[in-house]
């Protein structure tokens, strides 16, 4: 009874107010998507970033803007990052990061022409097998793309 009651309430109070209440009380985060591009040879393209921490090197992808759905995110960042086009994008799996506060959709997709930096926050473009792994990839993108060229990604626990 108090439930419906509140309930009640609730649908009547003005739709901004609703709103409002619900921004206030919710945790807000990025949501970024990334890909693991395999070619023929089941080779991964990796991308040397000018602006991320470490050795650079990483998946390609980025943010996903508001209404873009997120396979057409990584399509577009793959464009604007490497002037690539993308077939065969299916969703592998999602990862949830504490800090910085963002989920991260990872897709498996197949590259369709060549890839070089096309953005000044991208140095290198590169094709990597799963035994030539550049030194300072981090292990849980590592763990990404080896599961990804077994044709599954698990989700982390």
């Amino acid at each position: 009874m108090l439930k419906d009651l509140i309930g009640g309430i609730w649908r009547h109070i003005p739709r901004v107010f609703r709103r409002m209440t619900m921004w206030a009380t919710n945790a807000r985060f990025t949501v970024t998507a990334a890909a693991i591009v395999v070619d023929e040879q089941r080779r991964v393209l990796l991308l040397k970033h000018r602006f991320r921490p470490g050795t650079g090197w990483g998946l390609p992808g980025g943010f996903i803007e508001a209404g873009e759905q997120p396979d057409e995110a990584v399509r577009r960042e793959l464009r604007e990052e490497v002037g690539l086009e993308l077939a065969g994008v299916e969703v592998v799996t999602t990862r949830a990061f504490k800090k910085p506060r963002q989920i991260e959709i990872v897709f498996r997709c197949r590259p369709e022409g060549d890839a070089s930096p096309q953005s000044i926050e991208i140095r290198k473009a590169s094709w990597f097998s799963i035994d030539s792994l550049p030194e300072g990839l981090p292990a849980e993108v590592r763990g990404l793309i080896k599961d990804a060229l077994k044709d599954g990604v698990k989700r982390a626990d």
